[in-house]
């Protein structure tokens, strides 16, 4: 049986979700091995089918032409993907939606009236139907490839329902809103990427917490979370240190923890 035939396509986007797809490295070879790119911008193949099996959609409808342009690619797809927080939600172009586009363009441009632009940002899914969300800014590596992989076998592919907050007990990461006070966005981001989380959020609050430390202002937290973390003591409830043996005040942070 013959590979499907694939587009990936472009919106108002930073292009950062197609960087995703030619940053697999490794993968890459397989990919291109067991899919028929034919449309592609970013990475070269701009062949214009009538018929692609999969599209995969980067970026929002900012304009009357890409409204127009995203119908289009619609009616020549047989699934379509979106990827990326501007495809699934906008984006940071959604900003806005809010606010006066006018004053926008006036101060931006020397020529506003040049500028046909729509006075929202708004997701794939507004304007078309969609088959499957990838989220992300940008999107996760793995997640692309388990459902690129789920695709070709013709599996449902691995998207959740559930915020990044479960994923992180699931690893046995420390809550640091509850431990630390520190700010976090798990509660409400979308769940699988554990991996990105993994890899940069404990690094962050690191660096965050250290700061904290150095102004000598524990950062503040709800009053009956204080004192209240029980980890193992054989365990740090943080990346900062190495408090393996009972402490009473945290030397970095200044905050009480009872092991």
């Amino acid at each position: 049986m013959s590979p499907p035939t694939v587009a990936v396509w472009k919106f108002a986007s930073c292009d950062g979700c197609q960087l995703t797809i030619i940053d697999c490295e490794d993968e890459l070879l397989a990919i291109a091995a067991a899919l028929d790119i034919r449309m592609f911008l970013e990475a070269g193949p701009s062949e214009l089918l009538d018929h692609y099996d999969i599209s995969f959609v980067e970026g929002s409808v900012t304009t009357a032409h890409d409204a127009e342009r995203l119908r289009d690619v619609r009616a020549r797809s047989g699934l379509l993907v979106t990827i990326g927080a501007c495809a699934t939600s906008g984006g940071i172009q959604a900003l806005r939606n809010t606010a006066d586009v006018g004053a926008f363009t006036a101060a931006v441009y020397a020529r506003p009236d040049w500028i046909s632009t729509l006075a929202t940002s708004t997701p794939i899914a507004d304007h078309v139907k969609v088959d499957l969300e990838l989220r992300g800014c940008p999107i996760s590596k793995e997640v692309l490839l388990a459902t690129i992989t789920a695709l070709l076998a013709g599996r449902r592919p691995p998207v959740t329902s559930h915020s990044v907050c479960v994923e992180c007990k699931q690893a046995g990461n420390p809550c640091v809103l509850v431990a630390h006070g520190a700010p976090c966005l798990g509660p409400v981001t979308h769940g699988a990427f554990v991996g990105l989380l993994h890899q940069h959020h404990v690094a962050f609050q690191h660096r965050l917490l250290v700061a904290s430390a150095r102004r000598r202002r524990p950062m503040s937290m709800p009053s009956a979370w204080r004192g209240t973390h029980t980890g193992s003591a054989m365990t740090s409830c943080c990346a900062t240190c190495d408090c393996s043996t009972p402490l009473r005040r945290c030397s970095t942070t200044g905050h009480n923890v009872s092991h």
